[in-house]
C-alpha cells in the first residue's frame, strides 16, 4: 500500500520559515522523482520543487527560487521543502508527489501553510 504523508505545515508570519516533510512507503522511493506542488484557494495546483531519484537534477518555480530548498534522503525514505522568506502568497495546501520508475504518479493528502501576520 502506498502512502505519501506530509507534515511540518502550520501559520507563519511572513518572512519566516517551515520545513515540510514526506514519508514515503509502499514503493521503491529510491528510484522515484519526487516533487512538491501547492494549491491556493481558487487556483490550479502548480509544482514548486522537483527532485530526480537521487537528487542529481532538481527544478524550482520561479517563484520560490532561492528561497526554498528541495532534498530527499533516500534511506529514510522522506523528502523535504525547506521553506524560507515565506510571503503570505506562499499559502497553499502543498502536497508531495512520487513519479515511479515505471511513471505511476502518487499523491499525498496535502499539508496546509498559511503566511499570515
Amino acid at each position: 500500500q502506498v502512502q505519501l504523508v506530509e507534515s511540518g505545515g502550520g501559520l507563519v508570519q511572513p518572512g519566516g520559515s517551515l520545513r515540510l516533510s514526506c514519508a514515503a512507503s509502499g514503493f521503491t522511493f529510491s528510484s522515484s522523482a519526487m516533487s512538491w506542488y501547492r494549491q491556493a484557494p481558487g487556483k490550479e495546483r502548480e509544482l514548486v520543487a522537483a527532485i530526480s531519484s537521487a537528487g542529481g537534477s532538481i527544478n524550482y518555480a520561479d517563484s520560490v527560487k532561492g528561497r526554498f530548498t528541495i532534498s530527499r534522503d533516500n534511506a529514510k525514505k522522506t523528502v523535504y521543502l525547506q521553506m524560507n522568506s515565506l510571503k503570505p502568497e506562499d499559502t497553499a495546501v502543498y502536497y508531495c508527489k512520487a513519479q515511479t520508475w515505471t511513471s505511476r504518479n502518487y499523491w499525498g493528502q496535502g499539508t496546509q501553510v498559511t503566511v499570515a501576520s
